[in-house]
């Protein structure tokens, strides 16, 4: 019994009550929230070193009885998809930590319940992963709505308590459907076993000689619920309004974390569970997620506001690993998982330094800003970076997934992957349209030269002051860049991390992978 994943949910929970106690003194809050985080950070580097790539299927395992009657366990375990998710959200966290550190909150708020808020966040996104007992996955899964719900509507923009309550409710009648389902499952493992369960490993067994309309209507309660929160379309309405009002640190989170929530949904419950089911509506799926790149990177290209921006090429980005992940590749399905991780890198990255233009300039909206490059060269330089690795530029990691997506699919979905890879193009266009408006030509925009722009605006372009980034902001950025270059480069430790689970996940569907047909 290993009790790593334990102290990684305890750790965060502990830190973010002795944050609250702190909450007084906002530099000793920040502090000590920081620390805990780096603890994490470590813990999970443990839990790497100690994962055994190959080995068995589920891996650090522990469990502890919870509701006997009911065959409920508070059961935990990582496969490689779970690890590198987990180790996105170790990372992560004290990089938004770090890039908070000077946020302006809400009057009255304070940095002591911000902080707490985002440790109690961190310690629900690593029980989502790790959980191996379908029913506290959904204890996770909704549990997790409370601190974003909090971080959006006390500490997010203007608008941030329409975007709280949509986001809580979308999310919260995507679980209710999934209840259903959860339920649905412990009732077909009582009959196929004569005792329900709710054990993950179990249930893979258990569901899969199920009937097929028995199996669709399992697969629809789980996927409803991933789909709105991947989130894939006609499902993703929530989205734009959260990632526009949630703060810059939350955001990072949302699109770079919790969204993938969703996804790693799909590997995890959807396909092994209901086998049957994942290949009959796969088309249905692929549909969406094409419909998903193209409108996604559409809207991308109209947006005005520059968090609004980030959301909507979330929106297309989320359609290719989900077009990897019901191609049935292993190279397709490798690809999604490194996705997952590489998106919540760059994108984070991106919304980071969405959120430090704003800090300089007071405005969200594009056209307050121009020719920033010349005031804030190096700002400039990481926001294009970060850019890069978005539209996915050979160099990037971001590259290295679409590629094994597109490759991976392309045998078993030529006319979806075709479709899909014009959203590499219009990622360009969208990417280098946001950076020229922003940073190139004459120094322009009211956020720069208005009355009404930010401390370093004046009505005289050529006396315009903005101050570049400083040395803790360039410190948040510097390990994202470092991890998009190296992974861009060298992705092979992630990788063989990734592609065993991944091939076990297939093996679970049973359905023919051509890139393991083509290695016999």
């Amino acid at each position: 019994m290993s009790w790593t994943l334990i102290a990684m949910l305890l750790l965060p929970l502990v830190g973010g009550l002795v944050v609250v106690l702190l909450r007084g003194d906002d530099r000793l809050a920040k502090l000590a929230a920081l620390a805990f985080s780096l603890g994490e950070l470590v813990l999970a580097g443990l839990a790497w070193a100690a994962y055994e790539p190959g080995g068995d299927r589920l891996q650090l395992t522990s469990s502890v009885e919870w509701i006997p009657n009911f065959g409920v366990h508070l059961s935990f375990g990582v496969d490689g998809i779970a690890l590198v998710m987990i180790a996105l959200i170790a990372f992560l966290v004290p990089v938004v930590i770090g890039g908070s550190w000077a946020d302006k909150l809400p009057e009255g708020r304070t940095a002591g319940g911000f902080f707490a808020l985002l440790l109690v966040m961190e310690a629900g996104m690593v029980g989502v992963f790790a959980a191996t007992d379908v029913f506290l996955f959904y204890v996770f899964f909704e549990g997790v709505l409370v601190p974003m719900y909090f971080l959006i509507g006390r500490f997010g923009g203007a608008n941030r308590q329409y975007a709280a309550m949509k986001f809580f409710l979308y999310s919260l009648l995507g679980g209710l459907v999934m209840l259903a389902s959860v339920i649905g499952l412990y009732v077909t493992s009582a009959q196929t076993l004569g005792k329900g369960t709710f054990d993950w490993a179990t249930l893979v067994t258990a569901t899969r000689e199920a009937p097929l309309s028995t199996q669709i209507w399992l697969f629809l309660g789980f996927f409803v619920a991933f789909a709105i929160k991947a989130p894939l379309v006609p499902l993703h309405t929530w989205l734009p309004d959260a990632g526009a009002e949630a703060p810059v640190g939350a955001g990072v989170l949302l699109v770079g974390v919790l969204d993938k929530i969703g996804t790693f949904g799909f590997l995890r419950y959807c396909l092994p569970l209901f086998p049957a089911a994942s290949k009959e509506l796969a088309p249905l799926v692929l549909v969406l997620a094409v419909v998903g790149i193209v409108y996604g990177s559409l809207l991308a290209v109209g947006q005005s506001d520059m968090k609004r921006f980030v959301a909507y090429t979330s929106i297309a980005h989320f359609g290719f690993i989900a077009l990897g992940i019901f191609a049935f590749s292993s190279q397709a399905g490798a690809g999604s998982v490194l996705y997952m991780v590489n998106h919540g890198i760059s994108t984070g990255m991106v919304f980071l330094v969405v959120g430090m233009v704003m800090a300089r300039g007071g405005s969200r909206l594009i056209e307050d800003y121009g020719g920033m490059a010349k005031l804030t060269p190096v700002l400039a330089g990481l926001f294009f970076i970060a850019g890069l690795s978005s539209l996915a530029l050979p160099g990037t990691s971001s590259f290295v997934s679409e590629f094994l997506v597109l490759i991976g699919s392309f045998p078993n979905e030529p006319v979806y992957t075709v479709i899909a890879a014009l959203g590499m193009v219009l990622a360009a266009l969208y990417i280098l349209w946001l950076y020229q408006r922003i940073f190139q030509g004459p120094v322009r925009g009211t956020a720069l030269i208005g009355a009404t722009g930010g401390p370093g605006a004046t009505t005289d372009p050529e006396r315009a002051s903005v101050p570049d980034l400083n040395k803790r902001e360039i410190a948040v950025l510097a390990p994202m860049v470092a991890l998009i270059l190296v992974l861009g480069f060298y992705p092979k430790p992630v990788l063989d991390v990734i592609t065993p689970s991944v091939g076990a996940t297939l093996s679970e569907v049973g359905v023919a992978d051509p890139v393991a047909q083509e290695g016999k």
